[in-house]
């Protein structure tokens, strides 16, 4: 199913429109992502067959080297800085900040990875799926995902 995702950055000046399918929300307590969104963690909405539309604004782009060896586009507001967008090169999935959603009521992660370096006074849900580092594969925050939103 076909869905749309609008939102802006903190100053208003990168207005997007994101039509595709969600595929899972999580949250990601590694201390890149910390830095990023310089709080406890870092929030990710996966949407397959991403179509962007930037309906007002510049998102300025900065690709960072992964652990793995892939690069991630990290695309931002050249004004305020907020990140709206990763993806990882090659990949045919968009990760869209979720804070920047104009919308972010029904936005509960279906999952918490890298867990070993949460802060200590995070309590994660017991019914969300939990991974110490990175899972090897997304299979079951994506099968969470489809089970609660179905």
């Amino acid at each position: 199913m076909t869905e749309k995702f609008v939102g802006q950055c903190q100053c208003a000046a990168v207005n997007y429109l994101v039509t595709g399918t969600s595929a899972t929300l999580f949250a990601c307590h590694c201390t890149d992502c910390q830095r990023q969104s310089a709080s406890a963690f870092g929030m990710a909405l996966w949407i397959k067959n991403a179509q962007v539309e930037v309906l007002s604004g510049e998102l300025k782009e900065w690709v960072r080297h992964m652990p793995s060896g892939r690069k991630m586009s990290c695309r931002f507001c050249g004004v305020c800085g907020t990140r709206v967008f990763h993806q990882v090169i090659g990949s045919d999935i968009l990760s869209i900040k979720p804070g920047t959603l104009n919308n972010t009521k029904d936005l509960v992660p279906c999952g918490h990875i890298w867990t070993d370096s949460k802060q200590e006074w995070i309590h994660i849900d017991e019914k969300a799926l939990r991974y110490t580092g990175n899972p090897e594969n997304f299979d079951a925050l994506i099968a969470a995902w489809h089970s609660d939103h179905a």
